[in-house]
């Protein structure tokens, strides 16, 4: 076996969420290190990697072979789900790719998203309408994780079908900043929320010094509406969030 392959903090994060022994399928696998990681680390004892692209799938195939992993990586050129076959996997990877890419994959084949134990999901976009799509087909969000990679946030989510055990938080604050992370406090979300704030602060201090277009007076109403969501998050989190100088208008 070739050397460990070592992931970033993203995609460590991603493979983290799966079962162990769980046989995995990564829609999207790029250059293949997360199927690569998910066998050296005893995880999983097989994984598909998929890929719409032949240049990223010839990568990967590169990577496989010279980590001696052959035996346990299947790769296959495929548009979102249409080559996998039903019942070859446990787990749908599916990370790396906007929320509207990902919610068209697994519309495309419904059927086969259902029998998945898992989907391990990865939006870096439209984040709060995929959370709002998983709860309108049924899914609940058992486990979230969030980093902050070369300058950006990066939530993870675990889903799994069927009802989410009820939280006493309102549901576009779940959809907004995720159920489990603002249940854990996670501090990479208050990060993020402390990052929102500041600049919500920035634009409204700008908007107010604007002249009162209709435009500008709508998006100062949208700003505050966004704003008071931070501040019910930042409550549940137990963090304070600073004017920044701005003060309030």
């Amino acid at each position: 076996m070739g050397a460990a392959v070592v992931l970033s903090a993203r995609l460590k994060a991603v493979a983290d969420m799966v079962r162990e022994k769980n046989r995995v399928v990564d829609v999207g696998c790029d250059h293949g290190y997360v199927p690569i990681y998910l066998v050296q680390s005893g995880i999983s004892p097989k994984v598909l990697a998929m890929d719409i692209k032949e240049g990223p799938l010839r990568r990967a195939r590169e990577h496989v072979e010279r980590a001696g992993l052959e035996e346990y990586i299947a790769l296959r050129r495929s548009d979102g789900l249409r080559a996998y076959q039903t019942g070859e996997a446990d787990t749908l990877i599916c990370a790396g790719m906007g929320g509207r890419l990902m919610r068209k994959i697994l519309e495309a084949e419904p059927e086969k998203t259902k029998d998945f134990e898992e989907l391990i999901l990865q939006p870096q976009s439209e984040i709060l309408a995929f959370r709002r799509f998983l709860k309108e087909k049924g899914y609940s969000i058992c486990q979230e994780e969030m980093v902050w990679e070369d300058g950006k946030f990066y939530p993870m989510i675990k889903a799994v079908q069927g009802k989410m055990c009820s939280l006493p938080y309102e549901e576009e604050l779940c959809c907004r900043f995720g159920p489990v992370l603002l249940q854990k406090k996670n501090p990479t979300l208050i990060m993020y929320l402390k990052k929102e704030w500041e600049n919500c602060l920035k634009l409204r201090a700008e908007l107010s010094t604007a002249e009162g277009s209709s435009r500008a007076e709508q998006r100062l109403c949208e700003l505050e509406r966004e704003m008071e969501h931070l501040e019910k998050a930042a409550k549940i989190c137990g963090c304070v969030l600073e004017s920044g100088g701005y003060g309030r208008l």
